[in-house]
């Protein structure tokens, strides 16, 4: 059994600029550049998706590079490298992850220098993806983060750098293992929740999530009638998920009158700014500060698949299905229970 390699785009794959247009290397021309990728004995499938930078990217297209890498394992791959810009990689892995339930290993990497830099780090990288793809041992630990020969379980990895190759990290956990010399070498796994439903695209489409970042002094003007727009807000607070208490009335009734709490208005979800924490039970006082919400999952992405998984009109493939209309309060894997 091969291995499928998706090229996407991003720094990886930049050649460098030919008249304000950048130059754009498919994912043949990847693979060919890597030394060392025919030593490991691994057939590769190379196929080259939309050439966007991960900025771009939708939830729709991500999930689409899912469906496109059950495909292959589905049809005999051991494994799927995607690359893409590191931009939004912790992003895209997670979301991933979220839905992704074959036991082979989707692998996603990328490169902080691109091949017209002195040291470019895309061949190295993508060399240690795909020997973590068609390693056996990789399987049924779901989506990984593979950079700097480091094996990163995609739930927990982070962006820690704009500009150093070694980027990414897992604050909480560590790597899950690393790449010497060619061979994969792993720690253990971590435990894996279930995989969610997947959402049909209409359903994607037809749900809007606001993110709303607690700052000093912040009086959520902005938030003005965003009821009657979204179908769901994720506030990032301060600390644990506290907002100033001038701000509860906010949260509590929107100017509309939809109420971000109740299981019939908007869904609603509370995250906070720290990065390397485990989500906690919410708790409400008066004078300090308070936090109004449920509990979510330890990041921003997290809270918004989860407000885009509640809040999405049932479809095919939602995991709404409440009959009354109310959906049950979930969260996202890994995390206490949602509250809404």
């Amino acid at each position: 059994m091969g291995v499928a390699f998706f090229a996407l785009g991003g720094t990886i794959s930049m050649a460098g600029a030919d008249g304000g247009s950048v130059t754009r290397l498919g994912a043949a021309q990847l693979a060919a550049a890597v030394p060392g990728l025919a030593e490991l004995g691994v057939a590769l499938d190379v196929r080259d998706i939309d050439a966007v930078p991960s900025g771009n990217l939708t939830f729709a297209q991500v999930l689409d590079v899912v469906d496109r890498a059950a495909d292959a394992v589905s049809r005999g791959a051991a494994g799927v490298v995607v690359s893409q810009g590191t931009d939004t990689m912790e992003e895209t892995a997670f979301l991933a992850d979220l839905v992704w339930d074959r036991p082979e290993p989707l692998v996603f990497t990328g490169a902080m220098r691109n091949p017209t830099l002195a040291g470019p780090d895309g061949p190295a990288n993508l060399l240690a993806a795909v020997a973590v793809a068609a390693d056996p041992a990789a399987r049924d630990l779901g989506v990984l983060l593979v950079f700097a020969d480091e094996v990163h379980a995609a739930r927990w990895a982070r962006k820690t750098h704009s500009t150093s190759t070694a980027t990414f990290a897992s604050p909480n956990t560590g790597p899950l293992g690393h790449v010497v010399e060619r061979r994969v070498r792993l720690l253990g796994g971590l435990p894996r929740p279930a995989a969610l439903p997947r959402p049909d695209p209409g359903a994607l489409a037809a749900v809007r999530v606001g993110l709303h970042t607690v700052t000093l002094d912040d009086d959520a003007a902005w938030l003005a009638g965003l009821a009657d727009t979204h179908q769901g807000l994720v506030v990032a607070g301060f600390g644990v998920g506290h907002v100033p208490a001038a701000l509860a009335p906010c949260w509590a009734r929107s100017p509309s009158g939809s109420r971000w709490c109740s299981r019939r208005g908007p869904a609603r979800a509370r995250c906070w700014r720290a990065r390397t924490e485990r989500s906690v039970r919410s708790r409400t006082w008066r004078g300090g500060g308070c936090s109004t919400a449920g509990s979510c999952t330890r990041t921003r992405l997290g809270c918004c698949c989860g407000c885009c998984w509640r809040a999405a009109p049932t479809g095919t493939g939602s995991p709404r299905s409440s009959p009354n209309g109310a959906e049950p309060a979930r969260a996202p894997p890994g995390s206490p229970p949602l509250t809404a």
